[in-house]
């Protein structure tokens, strides 16, 4: 706690009462975030202060502070809150506390990427579980992107445990990471207040009209309040901001204090750690008097050195480094990186180096590109951008300097900042370029276009088939690889009208490759159709050459295309295992994306949320936006109207892309299951003329459907034609029972819904059976035959009850009733009382994980885990996790 009592707060007692609010709720063992917003002076780093003095004496209070000059190091303010408590990493599995070590740079190695906010959280529960803990972050807005992502995601998680996080930050003008949790915006004193303030304040006398020019201009800043006085009243009235006005006091008092103090001040400023030993040796690296520079330089209340250099607030240090002249500010840095230990902390000593260049400079652009990869390999992106762009900066080759801008463009746009990329790329255009270098120009700005906006759904695929053709002479394996990137990107993420075209007949004229591969096998399929081209994409993807998995969204397309179940298993669970091995986010959402909605295909709608529950878990984990496409699929199964219109809104208003493309054929199901066929007709009609791989395919049956029911007779009948080119190459049992059905909806044949049950009953895919057997038991009704549509209407409604598609089995209930029967009420399926969250650790648990596993595959605590399955056994009516494995829908 600060050993001195900070000064009383005058007319913020709301705040207060929030913060006493969080506090109490801690001491009941139930943890919370709060952001105080506001601009600079007014009172944020005061609530701070008073928060820790009066919080209960058993709690223990860490804190930190984000560092205007330190944001390009990664991890900084994580490591600086949680350093008091690193006593605890024992207690932590081996992988989180490795994590915390490699992300503190406190050992060799690479961290999982999503892995440390959840080390952390960790880390501070075992020290929670001695005492309560508040943890306070100040000037938030100034830290490091890799602290702030973790910070945020652990301040989402603390509600099991003792723990409060209070971050005090400015207003961020655009959206930022913490706006995700609980804030107080902090504003202006009132009038009453003001003036109680500035009357507190003994320094300074002010007549009345300097009073009230001061309250006028400070607009209840009670920073400004306490500051503009002591620089001698006010200034004259100015248009800029009030933080301005206040640096600008802080500066005029540094003016007048000795050479040796204002040095001080200068180096103090400078290094964003506070480390006193360091601005020591700093200090007598530049011949100060330091005993005489720290007496003049504390006097001032400008700032105190303690166990860390501190100064009244950060709009002092800030006046303090922008007040010195360029020359002092690059003294001071090169005193720093002097004094820094090239060992223990490289990175700083490169950054020093950097602020201290005043021109090109190899060795320091070497060192900054080595600290680069440092950063990369802990999980600092942002960090290694910021190093490679200011390595660039200070290369005096050219060649290097394009290699240095590419690098942080990559680096750039790994961290979202697609128009600070762009910036990079333009910078390198007045360079000359070799093939190579032009090729990585055009890769990266077709992936700026993908991320960038609707023009990217046809800029970003195009800009990288022209990558693929600069390199066909020069790499003829990359020109490959960039045309399968050029496909995946444009018929999985933007759906861009005409790229597979221009890919194959790019293909066409590309040199070969070493032995035939996916795309050889598509242009056979684009080219001569399915009987030539299914064998051709069978063979290459269960082949022993896995070329697809270079591009396993793609692979998840054809397997769909091909309507074979158990090759789309296989390449899900390739995703899967890779993934979870490689600690790679990317592939291993993209495979629990596709394990839901191949769960929803079979019927398993348990194990679809299940994976929904940890896919959304590891997009939260990264700051991303969860996949919406098995939640569309799940909802238009189920049958839930207006959940799925719902979801089918929100895709909507997502605009572009693979997501828009592909609801069509989700809202299809839905209509045709809710009996509205002339919706689920243009639903269908939609998703066919979208063209393209799978979703073209499987809306077909659906097309055929609702056209029948709607006596669009051509309409069925071209639909079904172009159904039978696609089903009967393939040749499994799923493609041949839909084909059979769509033909017994057309011809009215009842051989042809035997043929459809027959073939369904040796797939996996128990939705198309129950729907088979629903549509044989409709004909049977309306051809008289009574009892033997009972039979199948029985069998219908039963499966499709026991699956949980309610509008299939409401139908199937209607049909039923009018042979005469009505049907059994269904009995309540475990996930209908449950969250998708909930549904996925009751299977864990059912399936004897413990709540440490758990914890580990959804990204919270251990104890969250354990609340979680208080409320799961109060839903279901049990009392154990024994209980759980008896459960229907949890195995």
């Amino acid at each position: 706690m600060p050993t001195t009592s900070p000064r009383p707060l005058v007319g913020r007692r709301d705040e207060i009462d929030r913060l006493r609010t969080l506090v109490g709720a801690v001491e009941r063992g139930e943890g919370g975030a709060l952001v105080l917003r506001g601009e600079p002076g007014i009172g944020k780093s005061a609530l701070l202060e008073h928060l820790e003095h009066t919080a209960p004496e058993r709690f223990r209070v860490i804190r930190a502070s984000g560092a205007e000059f330190e944001g390009e190091l990664p991890f900084a303010a994580l490591h600086q809150l949680c350093v008091s408590v690193l006593a605890h990493l024992d207690e932590l599995s081996a992988p989180y506390r490795d994590s915390l070590l490699v992300a503190f740079g406190l050992a060799d190695g690479e961290p999982d990427p999503f892995r440390v906010g959840l080390a952390a959280l960790e880390l501070l529960a075992a020290a929670a579980a001695e005492r309560p803990l508040l943890c306070v972050v100040d000037d938030a807005h100034w830290m490091d992107a890799a602290s702030t992502r973790a910070l945020t995601f652990l301040a989402r998680r603390v509600a099991a445990e003792p723990i409060a996080l209070v971050f005090a930050a400015r207003d961020f003008g655009a959206a930022h990471e913490l706006d995700e949790l609980p804030g107080l915006r902090v504003g202006g004193l009132r009038d009453v207040h003001a003036r109680a303030l500035l009357a507190q304040e003994r320094a300074v006398t002010l007549d009345e009209r300097v009073r009230d020019r001061v309250l006028a201009e400070a607009r209840g800043n009670p920073l400004a309040l306490i500051e503009l006085p002591k620089a001698g009243g006010f200034a004259p009235p100015s248009p800029s901001p009030v933080a301005g006005r206040i640096e600008r006091s802080f500066q005029a008092r540094m003016a007048g204090l000795p050479r040796h103090a204002r040095l001080l001040l200068i180096l103090a400023s400078a290094d964003p750690t506070g480390d006193p030993a360091l601005l020591w040796n700093a200090a007598r690296g530049s011949d100060l008097d330091v005993p005489a520079a720290i007496a003049a330089a504390e006097a001032s209340g400008l700032v105190r050195f303690d166990t860390r250099a501190r100064f009244c607030h950060p709009l002092a240090r800030s006046a303090a480094y922008r007040a010195a002249e360029p020359e002092r500010r690059r003294a001071a840095h090169r005193a720093l990186a002097e004094a820094t230990d090239p060992d223990a902390a490289p990175d700083r000593r490169a950054w020093h180096r950097a602020q201290a260049a005043t021109g090109p400079d190899d060795d320091v652009a070497a060192e900054l590109e080595s600290s680069a990869s440092r950063a990369q390999a802990r999980g600092g992106v942002a960090a290694a951008a910021a190093f490679l762009e200011r390595a660039a900066a200070l290369s005096l080759d050219p060649g290097r300097r394009t290699e240095r801008t590419l690098a942080a463009a990559r680096a750039t746009l790994e961290t979202g900042g697609a128009g600070a990329a762009a910036d990079l790329l333009a910078s390198v255009d007045t360079e000359p370029l070799d093939d190579l270098q032009h090729a990585s120009v055009d890769l990266l700005r077709g992936r700026i276009a993908l991320v960038g906006g609707t023009d990217g759904a046809v800029g970003g695929p195009e800009l990288i088939l022209r990558a693929a053709r600069r390199l066909a002479a020069v790499d003829p394996e990359r020109s490959r690889e960039c045309l399968m990137a050029a496909l995946e990107t444009g018929l999985v993420v933007s759906r861009a009208a005409g790229v597979m075209e221009r890919v194959l007949d790019a293909v066409r004229s590309a040199p070969p490759g070493p032995g035939p591969d996916l795309l050889d096998a598509l242009v056979l399929w684009d080219g001569e159709g399915h009987r030539a081209g299914v064998p051709a994409l069978r063979r290459v993807l269960t082949g022993d050459d896995a070329g697809w998995t270079r591009a396993p969204a793609l692979a998840t397309m054809i397997a769909g295309e091909l309507w074979d179940m158990d090759l789309h298993a296989a390449v899900v669970g390739w995703l899967v295992r890779t993934g979870r091995d490689t600690g790679s986010p990317i592939i291993t959402r993209l495979g629990l994306s596709q394990m839901a909605v191949s769960a929803v295909l079979t019927g398993d709608f348990g194990r679809a949320m299940a994976a929904i529950a940890e896919e959304e878990a590891i997009a939260d984990a990264l700051g991303d936006v969860p996949q919406m496409y098995p939640r569309v699929r799940l909802a238009a199964m189920r049958g839930r109207r207006q959940e799925a219109l719902d979801l089918f809104a929100e895709a909507g208003r997502r605009g572009k892309g693979q997501l828009a493309a592909s609801t069509p054929g989700p809202e299809a199901v839905l209509y045709n299951g809710l009996a509205e066929y002339p919706a689920a007709l243009a639903a269908a009609g939609r998703a066919v003329a979208e063209g393209g791989l799978y979703h073209a395919s499987v809306a077909l049956p659906e097309l055929v459907e609702a056209a029948v029911r709607c006596g669009e007779d051509a309409v069925a009948e071209s639909a079904l034609e172009s159904l039978v080119e696609r089903t009967e190459p393939a040749g499994t049992p799923y493609a041949l029972g839909v084909a059979a059905g769509a033909r017994a909806l057309v011809g009215g044949g009842e051989d042809d819904h035997r043929e459809a049950i027959e073939h369904l009953a040796g797939s996996p895919l128990a939705p198309e059976l129950a729907r088979a057997h629903l549509r044989y038991g409709e004909w049977l009704r309306r051809a008289g035959r009574r009892r033997d549509a009972r039979e199948h209407l029985r069998t219908a409604h039963g499966r499709l009850s026991r699956i949980g598609m309610e509008a299939f089995a409401r139908r199937a209930a209607n049909e039923l009733r009018a042979t005469g029967e009505v049907a059994r009420s269904r009995s309540e399926h475990t996930y209908d009382s449950l969250t998708m969250q909930e549904m996925h650790i009751a299977r864990q648990v059912a399936a004897g994980a413990t709540s440490k596993e758990v914890a580990t595959r959804l990204f919270i605590s251990p104890r969250t885990v354990d609340a979680h399955l208080r409320n799961i056994f109060r839903k279901l009516g049990i009392t154990s996790r024994r209980q759980l494995r008896d459960m229907p829908d949890l195995g």
